[in-house]
């Protein structure tokens, strides 16, 4: 299922938006409690809006870019008449949303029809969709395995085949790391590209958020959607590419590593870039995202510890005590290796890294092995995302086209460019290089 498909057939009165919104309602309710990727449906607003697009189309009209399209919303977006819960049962009690979030209002106004709110780790600090209060997210692809996170219910909901494209956040990897793991394509936009407003914040000085679809035309017309603007066609065959080494290319899977050189072998791709300082980089981040989000959350722990997962709780608990002068070094630091990452792109158009180690891991060995030793899954699956987020540049999730589970390369390019990003997917999916896993009936 193609948002750009299933928006070509409805316009053109081939399908009707009613039987795309059952069909999804009845995969949710048929599917969901083995995947935990939705925390509510939205099943009365959606079929309403789906009989209002019919009526536009036999009246003649034009229902928008993506009509008739169902879509996920991570459960950090305000969703008029909700609670906006952002994965915890802290915010149980907090007045309705009075109108949809920015982003929500976009897809909307072009013809997609919101279908269900999705999991999250709590308040999105995490990796893995392990929820205290809703349960955890489990990989359509390998339920024994994890989908990722913090936004996986966002992405399992596209690879199970839900909808076509969702919602989610990426201060850390958020994005990123469940499209790699669930096998379809997430972008995280430049920073402060795409409005925040009415979504939950986690830390204000990192946060982005962005689309999963499940495939690369899926999202360009999403990404102009969300933008408000139309994307330009960039061609892609005189790009100069690069691939990150260093600590890019150390703790990587055999599996990952393969696919990483097939890509790059058939993009003939022999350049190779070495960041300094990447583990500083990824050191600034976790400290701005720990002191940041225990600012944010210390008012509400002071009066409702209890209430928070525990894991989430002592984490914001430390943030809090992060003295000032770490932060204002992790700052310093931050901005020193956006320098350095334009100084990398003086050589280069695009760089690729790996998105994650490998494959998803298993719910019950929930590890990941780094420098020789295992480390656990939730605080590590962003190693390779954490230290891009620094420098706040778009990156594009590429789900790779690789037998077994799901593999998922970074692609990143300057701020401002995911026309270029999304240029260069189109073309690898064009190739047969690039294809999103999602689940049929």
């Amino acid at each position: 299922m193609r948002a750009t498909e299933l928006a070509r057939a409805v316009r053109a009165g081939e399908r009707s938006a009613v039987s795309v919104i059952e069909l999804c309602l009845n995969r949710v309710t048929a599917r969901d409690a083995g995947f935990n990727a939705v925390t509510r449906l939205l099943a009365d607003r959606a079929l309403a809006q789906a009989r209002r697009i019919d009526e536009v189309v036999a009246s003649g009209g034009d229902p928008g870019p993506l009509a008739g399209v169902p879509f996920g919303i991570k459960d950090l977006f305000d969703v008029e008449g909700l609670v906006t819960h952002a994965g915890s049962r802290v915010l149980a009690d907090e007045p309705a949303a009075m109108q949809d979030a920015v982003l929500v209002h976009r897809l909307i106004e072009a013809g997609a029809i919101p279908l269900a709110t999705t999991n999250m780790d709590e308040f999105a600090y995490g990796f893995a969709t392990d929820n205290a209060h809703h349960g955890l997210t489990r990989n359509p692809h390998d339920t024994t395995r994890l989908a990722g996170g913090s936004s996986g219910g966002s992405a399992a909901g596209v690879a199970a085949g839900y909808f076509p494209l969702s919602l989610g956040s990426d201060t850390n990897g958020s994005i990123r790391v469940p499209a790699s793991l669930c096998g379809v394509w997430g972008l995280r936009a430049t920073q402060n590209r795409l409005p925040t407003e009415g979504s939950f914040p986690f830390v204000a000085s990192l946060d982005t958020v962005g689309p999963f679809t499940a495939s690369a035309a899926d999202m360009r017309v999403t990404m102009e959607v969300l933008a408000g603007e139309t994307l330009a066609r960039v061609e892609t065959d005189g790009l100069r590419l690069a691939r990150l080494g260093g600590w890019f290319a150390t703790d990587v899977s055999s599996e990952m590593q393969a696919a990483l050189d097939e890509l790059c072998r058939a993009l003939q791709v022999r350049r190779e870039i070495t960041l300094p300082e990447v583990a500083a980089a990824r050191a600034a981040a976790f400290v701005i995202s720990a002191s940041e989000g225990g600012a944010l959350h210390l008012d509400r722990l002071r009066r409702q510890a209890a209430l928070y997962d525990p894991a989430v709780r002592d984490r914001l608990l430390a943030g809090a005590l992060v003295p000032a002068p770490s932060v204002f070094r992790a700052h310093k630091l931050r901005r020193w290796f956006r320098a350095r990452m334009h100084e990398a792109f003086e050589t280069a158009d695009l760089l690729i890294a790996p998105a994650v180690i490998g494959e998803a891991p298993l719910i019950e060995n929930p590890f990941l092995t780094i420098g020789g030793k295992p480390a656990p899954a939730r605080a590590n699956l962003g190693l390779y995302t954490q230290p891009l987020t620094v420098a706040g540049f778009p990156v594009l999730t590429v789900p790779l086209a690789v037998e077994g589970l799901p593999l998922g390369a970074q692609i990143v390019a300057p701020p401002g460019r995911e026309d270029r990003l999304i240029a260069f997917g189109e073309a690898l999916e064009r190739s047969g290089l690039a294809r999103a896993r999602i689940l049929e009936d």
